[in-house]
């Protein structure tokens, strides 16, 4: 099971495959690209992505040396088709240079790559929310090589897919922003950076009625009221813990690292961690911290013993155990977690 990292820069290849990722992946906007379309959405991010060309190249070069693989993200939920002949020539060229493999969500540059570049891999996007069997086993009649999996499966669905379609390699999340919405929905904005990472823009506040007008009756505003900040201690937890890291460099939020000897079982080829548009620093610690729990597990550990030693890595187990960072909830329990469903942080 390999661990994929996000980058931004050419300076960051060689710090994250010493801490332990074996597959990079990055973004770019090339120059004629928005001389062409008057727009940056070549990748549904507005930062994070290398600066051209010469930077990519200079990637895949020291990535290569390293023993690693770059892929190209290339993942907006649909584009036009004026813009697929533009997005063939970036794989093409991406290929060209010793790329390996193109992420992308859109089905009709899915078609397109795998006809004009057939020996550029075609990654699906978790955008393209495939969550299961029937549709990996579509995605692979496309030309996919490899599905990323949206956050919200569960492992028993992952393992399905592995066990039903061994041929097609699957990553899933393990690690950085956590998604609100729905996959293929998704209303957040990344921001860059020290400035945190994702956020939701849909973080309306409200004003409460009757139904015949008035206000509502005191019990049912005060359930509704809590309700509320619920919400927003779900959202502080699913946006990286207002991202904050532990004392140890560790970052908090979205968090799979408890299911990971499930899904190295299964069969998972990759585990992925978020957020290219994050600091060098966090990227850094996030490969280092997942290489240590896929260091214990390629050693053999039993699995109970590597979840409880993942639970104590960052050494705050009421932000475990709250439920709110878990991208795969199931794995948890009580034992494994101390006992500590009661000292919540009350933090939003």
């Amino acid at each position: 099971m390999k661990i994929t990292a996000p980058i931004s820069t050419p300076a960051e290849v060689e710090p994250l495959v010493l801490a332990g990722a074996r597959e990079l992946y990055c973004g770019v906007v090339p120059p004629d690209w928005i001389q062409r379309f008057n727009t940056s959405g070549v990748n549904r991010r507005v930062f994070g992505n290398l600066n051209g060309y010469a930077d990519l190249e200079r990637v895949v070069d020291k990535a290569t040396a390293l023993d690693a693989e770059v892929f190209l993200v290339l993942n907006a939920q649909q584009y036009g088709e004026q813009h697929l002949d533009a997005l063939t020539e970036i794989g093409t060229r991406f290929r060209s240079i010793g790329g390996k493999a193109a992420i992308v969500a859109d089905i009709s540059l899915i078609a397109s790559l795998a006809a004009n570049v057939p020996d550029l891999d075609i990654h699906v996007s978790s955008v393209a929310t495939c969550r299961n069997v029937e549709s990996a086993r579509f995605f692979a009649a496309l030309g996919a090589n490899r599905i990323i999996l949206p956050r919200d499966v569960t492992v028993a669905e992952i393992a399905a897919i592995t066990t039903e379609l061994p041929e097609l390699d699957i990553e899933a999340f393990v690690l950085n922003d956590g998604c609100v919405f729905e996959e293929g929905a998704c209303h957040t904005v990344h921001l860059p950076m020290n400035k945190g990472g994702p956020i939701c823009i849909d973080n309306y506040q409200f004003e409460y009625q009757a139904t015949g007008g008035g206000q509502p009756q005191e019990r049912a505003l005060r359930r509704l009221e809590q309700n509320d900040l619920d919400y927003k201690r779900w959202l502080w937890y699913r946006f990286g813990n207002g991202f904050t890291s532990a004392p140890n460099g560790y970052p908090w939020g979205p968090c799979g690292v408890c299911a990971m000897p499930a899904m190295h079982a299964a069969g998972v080829h990759s585990v992925k961690i978020a957020g290219r548009e994050g600091a060098s620093e966090r990227k850094i610690k996030s490969v280092e911290l997942v290489a240590r729990v896929l260091e214990r597990i390629e050693a053999g550990e039993p699995a109970d013993a590597v979840r409880k030693f993942a639970v104590g890595l960052r050494d705050a187990p009421s932000h475990c155990a709250s439920g709110y960072m878990c991208y795969y909830p199931e794995v948890r329990s009580r034992q494994e977690l101390g006992d500590t469903e009661g000292q919540l942080l009350t933090a939003v």
